[in-house]
C-alpha cells in the first residue's frame, strides 16, 4: 500500500463560527430532549423544533466532508477515508453505548432492566456499539438504539459517508443538483405524510432518517462545491441567534411546510453565512471549544434524559424546582461531555491516529 505522509492524514483548518454553531445546535438538542419529557404535547414546547438541529448537523457534515476530503480523497484512498471517519466518530459511539448500558441497569429513579433477558441486553449493547439498528424496547418507543437514542443519526452519518466515498466525491456538481432536487421532493413527501420532519429515530419511521440526511448532506456538499459564501458581519452571536430561531419556531397548521423550508433553504443559508463571517479574536477560543464539545455532548446526554423521565414521572416537579432541575441537568451534562472529551475521546483518537501512522510507515 502506498505510504501516507502526515499532511494527508491531518484535518484541514476549521471555520470557527461553524464550529461554534455546532455547539449551539448540540445544546439545543439537549434542552429539547429535557423539554419534550415535560411537554408531551410537543406543540407546547418552547423549543419544540429543537429536533431540526439534527438536520443542521447533516447539512454541516456535508459541507465539512466536502471541504476536508474532496481534494484529497483520491490521494488518500477510500480505506484511509473510512479509517479517518471511524477514528473521529466511533470512540464516542462506544462510550455512549457503555454509558447507556450502565444507566439502563442502574437507573436510581426507575426503569425495568429485570424484564429483559441477559441475552437481549447483550444484543442491545452489541447493536448499539456496532451501530446496527435494533428497535426492540417497547418502553423506549422502539428507538433504533435503545441504549443510546441519538446513535440513530450516527447510523445515517455512516451511510452518507459510504455514499460520499464511492459516489458523491466523484460526482459532478450538476448531477449533485439533480440528486438534491430528488431528495428535496422525497423530503417534502415525508414531511407532508408524517406532518413533521421529526422521524428517523424509531423502527416505524426508520426511512424518514434516510430522507433527512439524503437532502441535507448533499445540500451542505453543494454549498462547498459551489463556493457559496455570503460575506457578512453577523459573527458568532448573530448567527447563533438566527440558528436558534429555527429551533424556537412555534407550531401552527402548516408547521411541516415551515420545517421543510428551514431544512431546504435556511440551514444551507446559515452555513454560507457562517463561512462568510468573521469571528472576533476573543471569541475564537469559545467557538473552538463549542465545536469540540458538541459531539461528546450529543453522544453522552441521553442516558440522563431517561433518568430525568423516570424522575419526572415519579415526583412531578413543577415551577421553580423543575426549572432548576433542568438547568442543573444541562450543566452536569456539559461537565460530563467535557470529561468524556478530555479523558476519553481525545486521548483515544490521538492513540489510534498514532497507531495508524506507524502502521503505514515502510517496514
Amino acid at each position: 500500500m502506498k505510504s501516507l505522509t502526515l499532511p494527508i492524514l491531518q484535518s484541514r483548518q476549521h471555520f470557527p463560527v461553524l464550529d461554534g454553531l455546532r455547539g449551539v445546535a448540540a445544546l439545543a438538542i439537549v434542552i429539547f430532549h429535557f423539554m419534550e419529557i415535560v411537554f408531551t404535547d410537543f406543540t407546547q414546547n418552547i423549543i419544540g423544533h429543537g429536533f431540526l438541529a439534527v438536520d443542521f448537523f447533516f447539512c454541516l457534515s456535508g459541507f465539512v466532508i466536502g471541504y476536508a476530503y474532496d481534494n484529497r480523497l483520491e490521494e488518500m484512498g477510500i480505506l484511509e477515508f473510512f479509517k479517518s471517519r471511524i477514528i473521529r466518530l466511533h470512540p464516542l459511539v462506544l462510550f455512549g453505548s457503555v454509558l447507556g448500558l450502565f444507566a439502563f441497569l442502574f437507573d436510581p429513579f426507575g426503569g425495568q432492566p429485570f424484564i429483559f433477558s441477559t441475552g437481549k441486553i447483550i444484543l442491545l449493547f452489541i447493536s448499539s456499539a456496532l451501530l446496527i439498528p435494533f428497535p426492540a424496547m417497547e418502553e423506549r418507543a422502539f428507538n433504533l438504539f435503545g441504549l443510546n437514542a441519538p446513535s440513530w443519526s450516527l447510523f445515517w452519518e455512516y451511510v452518507a459517508n459510504i455514499f460520499y466515498a464511492f459516489i458523491l466525491a466523484r460526482l459532478h456538481r450538476k448531477y449533485l443538483v439533480i440528486l438534491a432536487i430528488i431528495a428535496a421532493i422525497l423530503l417534502g413527501v415525508v414531511a407532508y405524510r408524517a406532518g413533521s420532519l421529526m422521524g428517523g429515530w424509531a423502527g416505524d419511521n426508520f426511512w424518514d432518517g434516510g430522507a433527512r440526511i439524503f437532502y441535507s448532506f448533499i445540500a451542505g456538499l453543494l454549498v462547498y462545491r459551489f463556493k457559496w459564501t455570503i460575506k457578512n458581519n453577523l459573527g458568532f452571536f448573530g448567527l447563533s441567534i438566527l440558528l436558534s430561531l429555527a429551533f424556537l419556531m412555534p407550531f401552527f397548521s402548516y408547521s411541516w411546510l415551515a420545517e421543510l423550508a428551514v431544512v431546504l433553504f435556511y440551514f444551507p443559508l446559515i452555513i454560507a453565512l457562517g463561512v462568510g463571517t468573521k469571528v472576533h479574536e476573543r471569541l475564537t477560543g469559545l467557538c473552538h471549544f463549542s465545536g469540540k464539545i458538541s459531539y461528546p455532548l450529543y453522544m453522552t446526554h441521553y442516558s440522563a434524559i431517561w433518568m430525568f423521565n423516570h424522575y419526572y414521572s415519579t415526583y412531578k416537579p413543577q415551577g421553580k424546582e423543575l426549572s432548576l432541575l433542568i438547568i442543573a441537568g444541562v450543566m452536569v451534562l456539559l461537565c460530563l461531555a467535557y470529561l468524556a472529551m478530555v479523558w476519553y475521546d481525545l486521548p483515544v483518537r490521538k492513540y489510534l491516529s498514532r497507531k495508524r501512522i506507524k502502521s503505514d510507515l515502510p517496514k
